[in-house]
């Protein structure tokens, strides 16, 4: 739940970041990509207090994860990632489609349905079969959502498939999230 609770309010959060600063952006030049990066900063920073929650939570239980703790901050940069790379893709298309903020919650509850949250990812697999599976590999919550399983003690192996699907889709996001942003920022204190 921890990393998808901080992709979807992260999502939340920065998809709108710009329309509620609309006079600043309207008054005052500065990089724009600054605003949708608080936000996602901003939900980070109530990730990061889950997540001493959670080690709170470890120790009343005296269910350490062992040595793959040392992978988590590689995850948890990638879930940051995927959220900032979707951020700029979404705050962008709200300023230039206003109505879009709309669509914003209900993608945001279709992802959950789409990611491993409730459920394992193995059972897509198992009740849909492998190329099914490899098709979902493409969201890339699953390769982060099943790594922090693995990390925090899953028996079943780390899913290297989903994870590098996940990289891969993560970085397409993210770089085409900044030229979409940076080729439409031009226009935002018009359009605002």
């Amino acid at each position: 739940m921890l990393p998808w609770q901080f992709f979807a309010s992260a999502l939340a959060e920065a998809s709108n970041s710009l329309i509620t600063n609309a006079n600043m952006i309207s008054k005052i030049y500065f990089p724009r990509l600054v605003i949708p990066a608080s936000a996602v900063i901003v939900c980070f920073v109530d990730f990061l207090i889950s997540a001493v929650i959670l080690v709170g939570l470890l120790a009343w239980y005296h269910a350490w994860p062992g040595w793959r703790i040392v992978f988590l901050p590689a995850f948890t940069l990638l879930a940051f990632l995927a959220s900032f790379g979707i951020s700029l893709w979404l705050a962008a298309l709200n300023v230039k489609y206003r109505d879009f903020r709309y669509i914003v919650p209900f993608i945001v509850q279709f992802g959950l349905y789409v990611s491993p949250v409730g459920f394992s990812s193995t059972t897509v697999a198992e009740k849909a079969g492998p190329l099914a599976a490899q098709f979902y590999a493409l969201n890339p919550m699953v390769g982060v959502i099943n790594s922090f399983r693995w990390v925090f003690g899953s028996r079943e192996p780390l899913d290297t498939f989903s994870l590098v699907a996940s990289v891969v889709v993560t970085a397409l996001l993210l770089f085409s999230g900044i030229k979409y942003f940076r080729a439409t920022e031009k226009a935002f204190a018009d359009i605002i």
